[in-house]
């Protein structure tokens, strides 16, 4: 290995590193982990016949991310995509799906309550759940569990808030950074009797790299727990916000380079403004025969925004509103366990976009789009969808898992403009007619059931396999259906469907912690956005490949892990007879190879994590007719604890000040980036008490 290998220098550092402490490094992703978001309770990991990683309290404590997509760069299978400020896109055993609608294919949770509504997603919506102070991240990779949530096609990322404590704990910390960067996270939880609380706060202040650019978010947790002899009450509020200018992409051959680009915003006055709330209480009894647990909540988001990516920048508000119950009934017999119930919510939505300054482009673009308002309209939706699982244990060694999931959503759509696609006042665009089409008032209704058989075989007590196949699928969202352009004034779709396989191998071995599974999964009636603007359905992609988590134990005080994948996610079939035959090609933004590796080290008061990202070359158009080749990352962290009471931290980013993309596109005929910021240095300080 050559002393210039980025995995050279992990490795140096790390032996650098070396000392005899006394404190064993906390374990996690073990057979023994407890897990939720795949039984919607505590299960032990063995227990699940489906691919889950965690990213456990104590390293979100130590990452102290800037963005979420720090915590989860060592879950196999994921990639967020960083925008600028707060902004994300997701990839789960996909390629980063991008466009309206896309995001229905992940769930995003926080303690199980989905942070949107059935066909309401936002791309962007993770910042809505607190993970700066998460007890724990789990992700689920692949539609694994009917139970939590059948529109998952690709994935679910369940973000646990930090448990009440039994005995008292309190503490504050302040971070500073780049650029102004600025962030304060208190919370304080306590037990007393029968009742517990905890409240949680943390405010971000940065300035942004870009110029122009930066945010100022603020998210409060608060929880309350009653304990009785047989039954519990946990209640919870969330609130975020987040006020944020925001920088777009810059463009050229390899602008991520270009010393003169970086910083520059192209789009200067863009903005994001988002307001998020949530309110919950899961009650949850036992009977003789049975646990009951029933989550009613409540969820409303609100968010106005500058569409800078579109010619005519014009201004989005959006918002919905949603009542939600949440019911789960668990029982055993024998050898046999179940759970069922039913989830029902009833969300109103709405969208408007308004144009407030002439388009800028060719002439046909400022002709068909044009000043103006471009859709006002509501939906009212419900959601029915009753599920069971059952759990059948044949012997010592085997138990079988069979789940099901039925789902009926309906869409009522009501257009609060004039119908087609003229401007606002009627009038007629040149060059063939405006890019802005609304439907008439509709109602829609999609009804469809998922299914799952796991099967788990033990080989001894630290050693595993498993094997889950499932089929899932999605609605169309309501921006796919309603919000239409060019000469489409109905969308017929479908409900998008999936059906996977994946066999894994898991457990330990002496020092050793490892987990192997391969994944085919094929999409059909996929919905995709042409070169013509146009929402298609019936296209087909497949997606193949093998995920890897490991760990090595070299002393109670070093570890390494390690997360990989190498996939290949592909258009199968007829994409859309009016494009080029993208058949057997590599979908965009779509890397082979990613991964992390991260060398932990931990005496008695003191800790330290070098870690190493990569990121494979990806296409950043469908046609292959422009490539990102890739980049290697390192990031340092230390933390020292000076006493009982005080701890102080160093994080330095991109250690090794390497040119790179955030995310690298394609459109317009130019190649487009968000810049990767370069080495940064942050520094915490913090209480408890």
């Amino acid at each position: 290995m050559h002393p210039g290998n980025p995995k050279f220098k992990l490795l140096a550092v790390g032996i650098m590193l070396v000392n005899a402490g006394s404190v064993a490094l906390a374990q996690q992703n073990t057979l023994e982990s407890i897990v939720v978001s795949a039984d919607r309770q505590q299960t032990v990991l063995r227990d699940v016949p489906a691919s889950i990683s965690v990213v456990g309290g104590e390293d979100i404590s130590n990452i102290r991310a800037t963005h979420v997509n720090e915590d989860l760069a060592r879950v196999p299978g994921t990639w967020v995509s960083r925008g600028n400020g707060q902004e994300s896109l997701t990839a789960i055993r996909s390629p980063v799906l991008s466009g309206s609608g896309s995001c229905g294919a992940f769930q995003f949770s926080q303690d199980s309550i989905p942070l949107h509504a059935v066909g309401f997603c936002n791309v962007n919506e993770m910042f809505e759940a607190n993970t700066e102070q998460a007890g724990a991240i789990e992700v689920i990779r692949g539609p694994g569990s009917v139970l939590y949530g059948a529109n998952a096609i690709h994935g679910a990322i369940n973000v646990l808030s930090n448990p009440i404590s039994a005995t008292g704990d309190s503490s504050i910390g302040y971070e500073l950074g780049p650029h102004n960067y600025n962030r304060i996270r208190a919370t304080t939880s306590d037990t007393s009797g029968a009742n517990g609380y905890r409240a949680s706060f943390n405010g971000t202040s940065d300035g942004g790299y870009k110029d122009y650019s930066g945010f100022d978010q603020q998210k409060l947790t608060l929880q309350h727990a009653y304990t009785a002899d047989v039954f519990k009450i946990t209640s919870s509020f969330n609130f975020t916000n987040i006020n944020q200018a925001t920088a777009g992409f810059i463009t050229g051959h390899d602008a991520y380079k270009d010393e003169n680009l970086k910083k520059v915003n192209p789009n200067i006055g863009s903005f994001r403004d988002a307001q998020s709330y949530r309110l919950s209480s899961r009650i949850d009894w036992q009977t003789d025969f049975a646990q009951i647990s029933v989550t009613p909540y409540y969820r409303k988001t609100e968010m106005t925004f500058m569409q800078h990516f579109n010619p005519g920048t014009p201004i989005e508000s959006n918002g919905q509103h949603s009542l939600g119950l949440m019911s789960m009934l668990t029982g055993k017999y024998q050898n046999l366990s179940w759970q069922t119930g039913v989830d029902m919510e009833s969300t109103t939505g709405f969208v408007v976009e308004t144009q407030l300054v002439p388009a800028v482009g060719t002439a046909a673009v400022v002709a068909t789009v044009p000043v103006g308002k471009h859709y006002d309209y509501v939906v009212d939706a419900r959601l029915v969808s009753p599920y069971a699982q059952l759990k059948y244990r044949l012997n010592q060694n085997n138990e079988l898992t069979l789940g099901w999931r039925f789902q009926s959503v309906k869409y009522n759509y009501d257009n609060h403009m004039l119908d087609g696609r003229t401007k606002d006042n009627g009038v007629a665009c040149s060059f063939g007619g405006c890019r802005f089409d609304r439907p008439a008032a509709r109602s829609d209704e999609f009804n469809n059931a998922s299914s799952q058989l796991g099967w788990i075989h033990d080989l001894n007590s630290a050693n595993q396999l498993y094997a889950n196949l499932s089929n899932a699928f999605r609605a169309p969202d309501t921006n796919e259906l309603y919000r239409l352009q060019g000469t489409q004034n109905v969308a017929g779709f479908g409900s998008e469907k999936a059906r996977s396989i994946e066999v894994g191998v898991r457990g330990s071995v002496d020092k050793f912690g490892y987990g192997i599974v391969a994944f085919h999964m094929r999409k059909t009636n996929v919905i995709l956005q042409d070169s013509n603007r146009i929402n298609i359905s019936g296209a087909e992609t497949l997606h193949r490949g093998v995920e890897i988590n490991g760990s090595y134990r070299f002393t109670r005080s070093i570890a390494l892990l390690v997360a990989m994948t190498d996939a290949r996610h592909t258009y199968e079939g007829t994409v859309n007879p009016s494009t080029a035959n993208l058949a057997g090609l590599d979908i965009k933004t779509a890397p082979r190879i990613m991964g992390s590796a991260q060398l932990q080290w931990k005496d008695a008061n003191r800790s330290a994590e070098l870690e190493w990202v990569h990121m494979g070359s990806y296409y950043m158009v469908e046609t292959h007719d422009a490539k990102y080749p890739g980049h290697e990352l390192l990031n340092f962290r230390y933390q020292v604890d000076l006493n009982t009471h005080w701890n102080y931290g160093l994080n330095v980013t991109n250690l090794l000040n390497t040119d790179y993309a955030e995310r690298a596109d394609y459109a317009f005929g130019v190649e487009r980036y968000f810049v990767g910021e370069p080495r940064s240095l942050y520094l915490s300080v913090g209480y408890h008490f």
